[in-house]
């Protein structure tokens, strides 16, 4: 996993699935020996990782070795310096297209990384990466492991550039406080005011502003109460789209209560301003709600002040002219899920969708709020906007949306309303797993169809994450694919579910 802080500095970094050099070969020579099961797509005993990144001798079940991570080290420092998925023409903001998104099939690709040596395009002087560095992602990608550096030999190499100022000037290879902060530096399609800088900024301000907080303690503390053990992990791919309008946020110990756990995601529609803003400001308008005492209205403030702030910044900065295009009315659905205790409150206004996995099977947290719904067809025309069959289904206004309720939007309110719907229940021993997703998820699996996949995938939350979104790829869905995972019980990453 590569993560990257705020100036964009990189850090490696390995959850869940992580063992010492000095165990590896121990606890690969065990995990390899074969069950005669079949793993769904996936091997959950060890879980080595994703096709693209994975080293021919692992393509080939020989011993995973120190090795085997050196050539992963390679593809990952080449896809950072080209911004291309490896394998494929996509650029780097489309993470789970892989060859399954072209005329290769798995087998095909595993073929072609053990038997021709076939490597991701290697980056080209443009990059910036010295020639040292490009014969070093070489000889660590090599067919032969034997031929491959040590992760010690590759520190010493890398140091030795920096000190010669080789790679100094690359962003991924500059010290920490000589980052430059690229938030002014980023541009949306509409306009140039960062929208996650301003939510955040307005949360900030109304935290600030507020005095008297009431602690969520008192609604969580019964010693007779079930206690979920929770675990979470999400993961976003841009789907076919030109851009990435979703965003999301995972809040674990809200309101520094360690019983307190939140997570949203945002799904925009007419650009990304909207779900961006929302990421930042409604968790700090939830953190700092009236009704603090109150969850489920806690949640509907929050939306109701994110929709309301994000409008008042449209009109100021079109009155501004910071936005150049006068038709643009930006606007995102959304999905949050509070977790105070053991109760589970989901706020839902859109077609994002929230269900858990109870007793096995899928219970729903959210209703789809679209204008092929009755009911809400029915309220959007009672106040007064039109809604209409175009091309395969109703859709609402001029702006011919499918959604019903939605932040922003200022040009169909109060019809299409940020008002939330919310489900409220009590988790138990019966309740397994949460799960959240964007609508490019829910367009092309079902509820059934998530948990059956996630029963049958290594017991970590973010590698099911990946796993749903990677499948909803496969099967083409056309979105933008978001997903959040929250595990309510203990699990083992070992755990395999034939």
């Amino acid at each position: 996993m590569v993560q990257l802080d705020r100036n964009l500095y990189p850090h490696l970094a390995d959850f869940g699935l992580a063992t010492y050099k000095k165990d590896l070969k121990h606890v690969s020579v065990e995990n390899w020996r074969s069950s005669g099961k079949p793993t769904g797509g996936f091997h959950k005993r060890n879980m080595v990782g994703t096709l693209i990144y994975m080293a021919p001798e692992i393509l080939r079940k020989d011993i995973h070795t120190e090795k085997s991570d050196v050539y992963s080290f390679a593809v990952s420092i080449n896809e950072l310096l080209t911004g291309v998925v490896p394998y494929t023409d996509l650029r780097a903001e489309a993470q789970a297209h892989t060859v399954l998104e072209m005329s290769y099939t798995e087998q095909q690709l595993t073929a072609a990384v053990v038997s021709s040596s076939l490597r991701p395009a290697l980056a080209n002087p443009e990059s910036g990466a010295p020639p040292s560095l490009l014969y070093l992602i070489e000889r660590s990608w090599d067919q032969n492991p034997l031929n491959r550096p040590s992760f010690d030999d590759i520190v010493k190499e890398l140091y030795s550039l920096m000190k010669h100022r080789d790679i100094s000037s690359l962003p991924l290879f500059t010290p920490n406080d000589q980052c430059q902060d690229s938030n002014n530096d980023l541009k949306y399609i509409q306009e140039d005011l960062n929208w996650l800088s301003r939510g955040e900024e307005l949360a900030k301000k109304a935290i600030a502003e507020k005095s008297n907080i009431t602690s969520w303690s008192s609604s969580v503390h019964d010693s007779l109460q079930y206690k979920p053990v929770l675990s979470w992990g999400s993961f976003v791919t841009c789907g076919r789209r030109e851009t990435m309008e979703d965003a999301h946020f995972m809040l674990p110990h809200l309101c520094n209560e360690k019983d307190v756990h939140a997570f949203g995601i945002f799904d925009g529609h007419r650009g990304a301003a909207a779900a961006e803003f929302s990421s930042r400001a409604l968790p700090g308008f939830l953190r700092n709600s009236d009704y603090i005492c109150s969850p489920a209205d806690s949640l509907i403030e929050a939306f109701l002040k994110t929709d309301l702030t994000f409008r008042d910044e449209l009109v100021l900065h079109r009155n501004s002219k910071r936005i150049t295009q006068k038709d643009w009315h930006p606007g995102c659905t959304a999905v949050t899920a509070l977790i105070v205790g053991n109760k589970l409150f989901v706020a839902n206004a859109g077609d994002c969708r929230a269900i858990i996995s109870r007793s096995g099977s899928p219970f729903p947290m959210s209703k789809d709020h679209v204008a092929s719904c009755p009911e809400e067809r029915m309220r959007v025309m009672e106040e007064g906007v039109e809604v209409k069959w175009q091309v395969d289904t109703w859709r609402v206004g001029p702006a011919a949306l499918q959604v019903t309720r939605s932040i922003g939007d200022d040009d169909l309110k109060p019809a299409v309303t940020a008002n939330p719907e919310i489900i409220v229940t009590c988790i138990s021993a019966d309740d397994d797993f949460l799960v959240m997703a964007s609508d490019g998820l829910w367009d092309v699996i079902s509820n059934e169809e998530v948990v059956s996949i996630i029963k049958d995938t290594v017991k970590e939350p973010s590698m099911c994450s990946k796993r749903l979104a990677t499948e909803a790829a496969a099967r083409g869905s056309k979105d933008n694919i978001t997903v959040i995972v929250v595990f309510l019980r203990p699990v083992s990453t070992a755990e395999r579910i034939y």
